[in-house]
């Protein structure tokens, strides 16, 4: 068949009945005369600095879930954009889509499916190589959602995506794969896969490079030790200039007139309580003092340790192809969260994924199911770091698939437990979201504790305490899985006082992984196992042994 022939202006009558089109339809049929042509769009750079912040102590819920519907999912030349450019590759993707969507036989359909996936990822590696200069929104939507054809999905369904707000400007760490793959790109972030990742230049001398890693973790760990004495001294100074207000209002002597009376008893007690707080205050600056000059000294080490990486070639920017091996690891992440049996189709077709947004794993309502979980388990994001704890909570990537559960690609960094980001992925489409983010959750949870209790992981902590359950009842299959299915049911059942779980098992979550005193308040007039609970806390208290 001529090329004319197969990116003729129409779309083929078969395919617009398997879709749903008439002449009618909001959505045109693109023109595909110049699909290959190589110079007709043009990409230049764009890159968007942002920084996280890891001092804060909660989520904060978005403002609002959804904006004004974006019309790039109605464009004409949504599908043309994408595959221009990718030359061999596009035509095949498109003789093979039209044969999918026209296919009856079920050995044709599978045939056609499984040349598609393999076209799909190797086309979403070349978009994923060039992320810095895409200036062509629909090829960053690919990226994003796994929209290759807007005519196989519905308009509701179009509208639905259109809604979803673009820009991250909830100060969270929650990147859409387009997003990610810029970070990774800029430097701004490790890559998934550290050891495979090539710079442009030789690999150089790998000393240096654990050299600069632990050299980062320790200026990260004092900027976070000095953000959050910063919020502490910010808190004392509001509470000063309150208690300063109250010393500074007086009422007349009421015999000598001319006079102002003494301080009440209630300002005398503002005025020892601002003493008090002007001594911490300065307790506060001598600790600032310190970590201040720390900083600065590792700051200086860093800087010199990353330039003699640079000169040695140890480190450099990284080479645009090595960002398909970044794509790679996407689709590990892809695979896993679908699971063995789910749908490992990567590109995105009505029949699959709901078009209400409240279904959709958008990065306002995972900061809202994330602030949901974290007011039960408010250790959850803790980590303990030279007496410090800090709350860190883990890059979040949303993943284009149908999965039904979110994974822990790591826990933290290699050389940076103390402050770095762990990486969890959940999936855009899931079945049920709530379960998939606590999936996720689950197994961040479970890895943390692990890593923290190292090879003494079966004996201590909260993961040894559960494995002694786990052969104590001589359970079979993986441990992890069944307590990532606990701790799903900790969180939605036992914490509204519904009882799922086994007697030991809500016995090690109620002491390794508390829910807020005030929930065990309540949960301790509602049933006699969780009264139990809290006399024992009560108990432990009184002896020291908590």
């Amino acid at each position: 068949m001529a090329d004319n022939d197969i990116f003729s202006g129409d779309i083929d009558p078969e395919i617009a009945s398997l879709l749903g089109l008439d002449e009618s339809s909001t959505l045109e049929a693109p023109d595909y005369k110049n699909l290959f042509n190589e110079g007709g769009l043009n990409e230049t750079e764009q890159a968007e600095e942002s920084h996280d912040d890891i001092s804060r102590e909660t989520f904060f819920l978005p403002e609002k879930d959804s904006q004004e519907t974006n019309p790039l999912f109605s464009n004409a030349n949504y599908y043309k954009s994408i595959l221009n450019g990718a030359g061999d590759l596009a035509q095949e993707i498109h003789e093979n889509m039209s044969q999918f969507l026209k296919a009856v036989d079920t050995q044709d359909k599978i045939k056609f499916r499984t040349r598609l996936i393999s076209q799909y990822w190797e086309l979403y590696g070349i978009i994923s190589s060039k992320v810095r200069k895409l200036q062509i929104e629909p090829k960053r939507m690919l990226l994003r959602y796994g929209l290759l054809l807007p005519n196989i999905i519905s308009a509701d369904q179009r509208v639905m995506l259109g809604s979803i707000i673009q820009e991250n400007d909830t100060g969270e760490p929650i990147y859409y794969v387009d997003e990610w793959l810029e970070k990774v790109a800029s430097g701004m972030v490790s890559p998934l896969a550290t050891d495979d990742l090539k710079p442009t230049k030789r690999s150089g001398d790998q000393k240096i490079k654990m050299q600069l890693d632990k050299s980062k973790g320790s200026r990260e760990a004092h900027l976070s030790t000095l953000m959050n004495l910063q919020n502490k001294r910010r808190s004392l100074e509001e509470q000063l200039k309150s208690r300063v207000n109250d010393l500074s209002r007086h009422t007349k002597n009421s015999i000598f007139t001319q006079l102002e009376s003494l301080y009440a008893v209630s300002q005398s007690q503002a005025l020892t309580e601002a003493m008090n707080t002007i001594r911490e205050l300065s307790s506060l600056h001598k600790d600032m003092t310190l970590h201040y000059n720390q900083l600065n000294s590792a700051d200086q080490d860093y800087r010199k340790l990353e330039k003699k990486a640079r000169e040695s070639g140890t480190i450099s920017d990284i080479d645009p192809s090595e960002l398909q091996k970044e794509a790679g690891s996407i689709r590990q992440m892809a695979k896993l969260c679908v699971g063995r049996q789910g749908n490992h189709f990567p590109i995105l077709m009505s029949q699959f994924f709901k078009p209400r947004i409240q279904a959709v794993a958008t990065r306002e309502n995972v900061i809202r199911i994330l602030f949901d979980i974290e007011s039960l388990d408010n250790g959850l994001f803790r980590r303990t770091f030279r007496q410090k704890t800090n709350r860190i909570t883990p890059h979040i990537i949303l993943i284009p698939c149908y999965g039904d559960y979110g994974i822990c690609w790591e826990p933290f960094e290699r050389y940076n437990r103390a402050t770095s980001r762990g990486r969890i992925a959940i999936p855009l489409f899931p079945k049920d979201l709530k379960t998939a983010v606590l999936f996720a959750i689950a197994d961040l949870r479970w890895q943390v504790a692990k890593e923290k209790a190292q090879h003494y992981w079966m004996e201590e902590g909260l993961t040894g305490h559960y494995y002694q359950y786990f052969s104590d009842r001589k359970l079979r299959g993986d441990v992890r899985l069944k307590f990532i299915e606990d701790y799903i049911l900790w969180i939605t059942k036992e914490g509204e006082g519904v009882q799922k779980l086994d007697k030991e098992v809500r016995g090690i979550f109620w002491r390794d992984m508390p829910f807020p005193q005030a929930l065990k308040d309540n949960l301790r007039k509602r049933g006699f196992v969780y009264n139990e609970l809290y006399k024992k806390d009560v108990n432990r208290a009184a002896s020291d042994g908590y």
